[in-house]
């Protein structure tokens, strides 16, 4: 059999793989720095993430600041977009294996021409997932602004027993054999995109909601302990991005879970004693 001219050779396929990868990596990289930026600047709000980082207080004890906040429709949206940047900030680097990946297979089968705007897809479904959490998390913010369990301003539990409360309820769930199933996708991209990967524009940004919803159930505990130590505590932000990302990326360290689940729950149980019996 003769070969055929027309088709490419491995070095060019090589580098057209390269590119390709190159340039959902530089896609993904300029949304992370985006939303990094965003989140410490505070766009819209009163302060800098790094003024409130300075003027956080105890857990359950954040420092009061004057004037109220009022809640509108505009605060409502701008609040939404705080959470939303914020988890893309934090969980866009640990994703970034996957829709790496996710391009390479899609540029080595029938949809090669097209393999960027399915990655784009792929990464506009797992960010969309995180969304209906920030929805969430922004409904939770009002509620417990509502009835005083909140510091408005500060964005932090004022509840020593209910911040103690949230931790032991975190460090359960890492226990739990929901956390482990979800874990076990996030950890095994290839595995994952072998069970759940689809043809076209739709079956992409599905598959990418569907990563997302399992790095949901993974995670939505431990980004709830921003309401522990405040919501734009950069300390807390980095802190649990960095955790995330050593979960999920260290899959050897098996112990490294239920030890994170034992060591929060010692810790709500002594920030609820505190709560309750008060050092004189």
């Amino acid at each position: 059999m003769k070969p055929n001219p027309s088709a490419p050779t491995p070095g060019v396929v090589e580098q057209v793989l390269r590119r390709d990868g190159s340039i959902v990596l530089f896609c993904v990289l300029m949304i992370v720095l985006f939303a990094c930026w965003y989140t410490v600047a505070g766009i819209g709000m009163n302060m800098t993430a790094v003024d409130m980082t300075a003027m956080a207080g105890p857990i359950g004890t954040p420092m009061q600041m004057g004037g109220e906040v009022h809640w509108s429709l505009s605060y409502g949206i701008l609040i939404f977009l705080m959470w939303w940047v914020m988890m893309v900030a934090m969980m866009t680097p640990s994703a970034a294996p996957t829709v790496l990946l996710y391009t390479a297979i899609k540029r080595m089968g029938s949809e090669q021409a097209r393999s960027t705007r399915l990655s784009l897809l792929f990464l506009s479904g797992y960010l969309v997932a995180w969304a209906a959490f920030s929805m969430l998390a922004t409904g939770s913010q009002w509620g417990l602004e509502q009835i005083g369990l909140s510091d408005g301003p500060m964005m932090t539990i004022r509840s020593e027993v209910f911040a103690g409360t949230v931790l032991l309820a975190a460090g359960l769930y890492q226990l739990s054999s929901l956390k482990t199933a979800c874990l076990r996708h996030c950890r095994s991209p290839a595995r994952f995109l072998a069970d759940h990967n689809r043809p076209g524009l739709y079956g992409a940004f599905r598959v990418g909601v569907l990563h997302g919803l399992y790095c949901l159930g993974c995670c939505w505990a431990l980004m709830l302990l921003l309401f522990v130590g405040g919501v734009m505590n950069l300390y807390w932000i980095a802190g649990i991005a960095l955790y995330v990302g050593l979960e999920k990326l260290l899959p050897q360290a098996r112990w490294l879970v239920p030890a994170t689940g034992v060591a929060l729950i010692v810790a709500g149980i002594w920030v609820i004693g505190r709560g309750v019996l008060p050092l004189a």
